[in-house]
C-alpha cells in the first residue's frame, strides 16, 4: 500500500499536478487561541473583583480620605490635614481603647492558639460518643454572638446564676460586670469560649496529616505524651498555629460585640472597658457623628491589625530560620 501511494505521488509529480502542502490552519487556530487566553481568566475574575472593589477597596480608600477631613454625618467636611491624628494623641479615651485592645490581644490569642489544639487532640480519638462532643464544642461557633453575649450577661450579672451559687456557698457576690478589670476578663472568656470550636476544626484538619508512625516511633523510644506533643505534634502543626494566631489577633483587635453587650454602649463604668472599635462606633455614629475623627481611629485600627499580623509572620519566619 505504501509503494502504491509513493508511485501515485510520483506519477502526479511527473504529470505536473501540484502537490498539496501540509495544512497550516491549526497553527493559526492555536495562535488565535493563545491571543484570546489572557482575557479569559479576567472575565471569570471580574465579578469577584467588582465585589471586592465596591465593598472593600472603595470603603477603605474612602475611610483614609475622610481621616484627613472634619466630615460629619450630614456634612462633607473640609480638608484639615493631620489634625485628627494629632487629636488622637491628646485624647485619653484613645489611649484607654488602645490599652484595652492590646490587653485583649495578649489575653485571648495565646489561649486560642493552645486550647483548641489540646481540644482537637482530645476529640481526635475514636472513642464512643466523641461525635457528640465534637458537635457540642462547635455549637457556640454557629450560635449568634448576641445570644451568646446575653446568656453570659445573665450568668455573670450581680443577680445571675454564678453569683447565686457563690452566695449559696458563702463566698459572697463578685462584680463580674461592675468591676472594670473583671468585666474585661469576662469578655475575654466569652471570646475564647466562642472561638474554641472554630479553631478546633482547623487543628483537626492539620492533625489528620500528621503521620501516626512518628508518634509510634517516639513511643518506642520511650517518649511520654508531653514529649511527643512537643517534638512531633507542635512542629507538624506549626504553620496552622501561625494561621490561628494571625486570625485570632485580627479578631481580638477588632473585638466589639462581646464588650458592647457586657459593658453597654458606654464601655463599662467610666468607659474604662472601651476598645478602639467601640470608640469608633461612639464617635462616628449619630446625627452629629464625627466621621473624620472616626475614620482616623479606623485607620489606626487597621495599622495595628496589620502590624500584629506582620509580627506573627516575622516570628514564624525567625523560628523556621
Amino acid at each position: 500500500m505504501v509503494k502504491t501511494r509513493r508511485a501515485a505521488r510520483a506519477r502526479g509529480t511527473a504529470a505536473g499536478a501540484p502537490v498539496s502542502a501540509p495544512p497550516a490552519p491549526s497553527r493559526r487556530r492555536a495562535g488565535g487561541a493563545r491571543r484570546q487566553l489572557p482575557a479569559g481568566p479576567w472575565l471569570f475574575l471580574a465579578p469577584g473583583l467588582l465585589v471586592v472593589a465596591a465593598f472593600s477597596l472603595y470603603p477603605f480608600l474612602s475611610t483614609v480620605a475622610h481621616s484627613f477631613t472634619d466630615a460629619r454625618t450630614l456634612t462633607g467636611g473640609q480638608f484639615v490635614g493631620g489634625a485628627n491624628y494629632q487629636e488622637l494623641i491628646h485624647d485619653p479615651m484613645f489611649w484607654t481603647g488602645l490599652r484595652n485592645s492590646l490587653l485583649y490581644v495578649l489575653g485571648v490569642v495565646p489561649l486560642l492558639v493552645m486550647l483548641p489544639l489540646l481540644l482537637a487532640m482530645l476529640v481526635q480519638r475514636h472513642l464512643p460518643g466523641m461525635t457528640f462532643f465534637r458537635a457540642a464544642f462547635y455549637t457556640p461557633v454557629v450560635a449568634s454572638v448576641v445570644v451568646v453575649g446575653l446568656i453570659w450577661v445573665w450568668l455573670l450579672d450581680d443577680r445571675g446564676l454564678i453569683n447565686a451559687l457563690l452566695e449559696g456557698l458563702g463566698l459572697g457576690r463578685v462584680g463580674f460586670l461592675s468591676d472594670p478589670w473583671l468585666l474585661l476578663l469576662s469578655a475575654m472568656a466569652v471570646t475564647v469560649w466562642k472561638g474554641l470550636g472554630y479553631y478546633m476544626i482547623i487543628y483537626l484538619a492539620a492533625l489528620a496529616n500528621v503521620p501516626r508512625q512518628l508518634h509510634e516511633a517516639c513511643a518506642v523510644d520511650g517518649a511520654g505524651a508531653v514529649r511527643r506533643f512537643l517534638t512531633v505534634t507542635v512542629p507538624a502543626v506549626r504553620s496552622t498555629m501561625v494561621l490561628v494566631a494571625a486570625l485570632s489577633s485580627v479578631g481580638a483587635c477588632k473585638v466589639f460585640s462581646e464588650v458592647y453587650l457586657m459593658a453597654g454602649p458606654t464601655g463599662g463604668p467610666g468607659g474604662e472597658d472601651t476598645t478602639l472599635v467601640m470608640l469608633v462606633q461612639q464617635v462616628g455614629t449619630g446625627l452629629s457623628g464625627r466621621v473624620g475623627y472616626a475614620s482616623a481611629l479606623s485607620v489606626v485600627v487597621f495599622v495595628l491589625t496589620l502590624g500584629l499580623m506582620l509580627l506573627v509572620l516575622r516570628a514564624h519566619r525567625t523560628e523556621d530560620a
